[in-house]
């Protein structure tokens, strides 16, 4: 029924003579690392696209502030250090010597300042922090400072998120392009290049190792934190037609990473001769169907709660990990299991039997009057697509009139912007996953935030949300804040945004021999060498 089982089928007939046809030719030099990405990019701006694949793009070519650890903890990165004074209302920022951008510029206070501000224009937290910045301003080249008019104490936290959009740091030229329109070229001072001509949008990207970049002159990598040693000289990404295709390549050796593997396809990747199947994200991604909450009919929250009696996350996880139980688990929870603010506050919908009886009653007391559901739907996005795929029959045994449009995802990704109705091209219905590090806290979980036509893809207004989370940006004490989260939560489970389909956990797969690989940090070559 699903997409999983035509791919399984299909890596099960893949022949070396299938392969020309796809084939990446091997290079010349083993100092390259061939890469095969989750998704498409079809936008290069790290804040305009939210996109994960932009974010994974992004940290290849820019750098950060700050980088976080495994324990969530901000560490110094592009900064030396910082200085607070006057009662917290002013932040002095030092950045390290010798960084340079990619057109060989040097890295100034005031490149600093206009991405801060670009940033803060599109990124929830970065636009709480904005709200509170009186002025910032260059003081000298390597120093900038941010005068607030209220406390922000979680500036450093704000700096050093890595869920979209993170606060990567460009050259002000390309700042000072208006937040809501893309940049045109990517120039960072990462530690890699990106070679703009080499570009095929929807086929392959290129970089190269900088040979200017500066890595942080001590401490252990973790996550985003820490030395970002290169040791390739360049990295090509390519995006395969299908999974088959990239399982394939892999066992030819013809690519060195494919970044998540399909699950149908983990058994036989872990047989094959020279390649090691490995889960480097432990707190997993967390799966969600999103609602439209501008249009009939889920601008009704009684007919969004009503179908949280409904799922079952059971089906949708074994339907992205192949059946795998190992590879799942249930989480009844709106905040990401094995995170602090994990609760069940307010979670019965989701507990006890399924009754779908009752959830149809309940949808026709809320008021459905037949409106149709356009749920959009990535068929080349394994770990997606099935969650549409379970979703749409659900909803016709709930005898909703459903229209599912199944298509690819960077489609998916450019339809989700459009607020019109279902009928003139919207849509009702999308589904998604995030790494559970994205979405820990009310700053940065943009599932949960009650931010309106200003928020994410859906905009769900909730005014005691956003109360809350203002509340927790400035509480000083955990209880304060876990009780700021449970409040969170219970708004969530009483209006909600999203159906939270539980925590899956996607296995990457190398060609043996590359080593340096570090847990939590993504599709990220850094430190990573071949032997």
């Amino acid at each position: 029924m699903f997409r999983r089982d035509l791919l399984a089928g299909a890596a099960a007939g893949a022949t070396a003579a299938a392969l020309p046809r796809f084939a990446i030719a091997q290079p010349a030099a083993a100092r390259t690392l061939r890469y095969v990405p989750h998704a498409n990019l079809p936008n290069i701006d790290p804040f305009t696209n939210t996109a994960f694949v932009a974010r994974d793009h992004a940290f290849l070519v820019y750098d950060q502030l700050y980088g976080m650890n495994e324990r969530f903890e901000p560490v110094p990165q592009m900064v030396q250090g910082h200085v607070v004074e006057n009662g917290g209302l002013l932040w002095r920022f030092t950045l390290r010597e010798g960084l340079r951008f990619h057109d060989g510029t040097p890295v100034r206070g005031r490149d600093c300042v206009a991405s801060i501000r670009r940033w803060g224009r599109r990124d929830a937290f970065g636009q709480e922090l904005m709200a509170r910045v009186a002025d910032m301003t260059e003081e000298s080249d390597r120093v900038f400072a941010i005068r607030l008019n209220r406390p922000f104490p979680k500036m450093i936290e704000a700096f050093s998120k890595v869920t979209t959009s993170c606060l990567f740091i460009m050259p002000e030229r390309l700042a000072n392009v208006d937040a809501f329109t893309n940049i045109a070229e990517a120039v960072g001072s990462g530690p890699y290049r990106f070679v703009q001509n080499e570009w095929v949008p929807g086929s392959s990207l290129a970089y190269v190792r900088n040979p200017d970049y500066v890595p942080v002159p001590s401490g252990t990598p973790s996550m985003t934190a820490g030395p970002k040693v290169a040791h390739f000289d360049r990295v090509e990404w390519t995006i395969m037609p299908d999974s088959a295709t990239a399982s394939a390549a892999l066992q030819a050796g013809e690519i060195d990473w494919w970044e998540q593997i399909n699950a149908d396809l983990a058994p036989r990747l872990r047989r094959s001769r020279g390649v090691e199947v490995a889960v480097l994200n432990t707190l997993g991604y967390i799966g969600i169907a999103r609602f439209n909450c501008l249009h009939p009919p889920f601008n009704n929250p009684a007919i969004r709660r009503a179908l949280l009696g409904a799922i079952t996350q059971e089906d949708y996880l074994r339907g992205v990990t192949g059946n795998d139980p190992s590879a799942f688990k249930q989480c009844l929870s709106m905040w990401p299991c094995g995170t602090p603010y994990e609760s069940t506050t307010g979670n019965q919908a989701l507990q006890g039997p399924r009754n779908l009886d009752a959830v149809r009653a309940a949808i026709r007391a809320a008021g459905y009057n037949n409106e149709k559901v356009v749920i959009i739907n990535p068929t080349d996005f394994p770990t997606i697509g099935p969650f549409g795929q379970i979703t749409a029959d659900l909803l016709k045994r709930l005898g909703m009139n459903v229209a599912l449009v199944e298509t690819d995802w960077g489609s998916v990704v450019q339809r989700r912007a459009s607020k019109e109705p279902a009928e003139r091209g919207g849509w009702s219905i999308f589904h998604t996953w995030w790494p559970g590090v994205s979405i820990i806290n009310p700053a940065v979980n943009a599932t949960l935030r009650g931010q309106g036509e200003r928020g994410w893809f859906g905009w769900y207004d909730n005014p005691r949300v956003e109360e809350a989370a203002a509340q927790w940006l400035l509480a000083e004490t955990e209880v304060e804040q876990k009780r700021l989260a449970d409040v969170i939560q219970r708004e969530s489970f009483e209006q909600a945004p999203i159906l939270p389909l539980g925590q899956f956990f996607i296995s990457t797969a190398y060609r043996t021999g590359l080593s340096g690989f570090v847990q939590g940090s993504g599709a990220y070559p850094w430190n990573i060498r071949r032997a």
